[in-house]
């Protein structure tokens, strides 16, 4: 989602919570497109009976879906579209669809994914991202970064500035929102 309903910015971080999430989230399609061979996983010092693991073939399709706001609505055409799709295309491509080992190639990418959105977020010209050899991701990346800056207000009356002045010390005042439909008492269990 462009816009976090809760964000955090821990104190000395230079991206919020939120950001550290969308790396990762823009960092795995790279995964699924380009794979590992066993050599690089070996250039890495990686264990011999665990390459069979990290090893993947890359050239698998994938989808990124980049909504504005989580709503109920769009939750509902997530967990349907998902749902159906993921247990569906596992069995068609004889692929483990809960692969953790799959989940790392990611992680290791989102680092690199991190670095550009650290530099676009504190880029006074505001320059687009430019990744070499994912110009998917640079894609993506872009149109978060540029819609995020425009987000200044959603009609609850909180910031939805990325670069968000909750920190560690502060998210008490934040939470529950001021404006909400919780109803009850203010939002409030006691």
């Amino acid at each position: 989602f462009v816009q976090s309903q809760h964000d955090i910015l821990i104190d000395g971080e230079k991206l919020s919570s939120h950001d550290e999430l969308m790396s990762n989230f823009f960092a795995q399609p790279d995964a699924l497109a380009n794979g590992k061979t066993a050599d690089e996983v070996r250039a890495e010092g990686c264990a011999e009976e665990l390459i069979l693991h990290k090893v993947f073939d890359g050239n698998r399709p994938s989808s990124s879906l980049l909504f504005p706001q989580l709503s109920a609505y769009v939750t509902g055409q997530i967990l349907s579209l998902y749902e159906h799709r993921t247990a569906v295309q596992g069995f068609i491509w004889d692929l483990n669809s809960f692969d953790q080992w799959g989940v790392e190639l990611g992680k290791k990418l989102a680092i690199d994914v991190k670095d550009h959105l650290t530099k676009a977020r504190y880029d006074p010209k505001q320059q687009p991202v430019v990744i070499p050899d994912a110009p998917a991701t640079s894609r993506i990346l872009n149109y978060y970064v540029k819609n995020g800056r425009e987000a200044t207000d959603n009609g609850t009356g909180m910031s939805v500035n990325p670069l968000t002045s909750v920190t560690r010390k502060t998210y008490r005042e934040h939470i529950p929102p001021p404006i909400h439909d919780l109803g009850g008492n203010v939002g409030k269990l006691s």
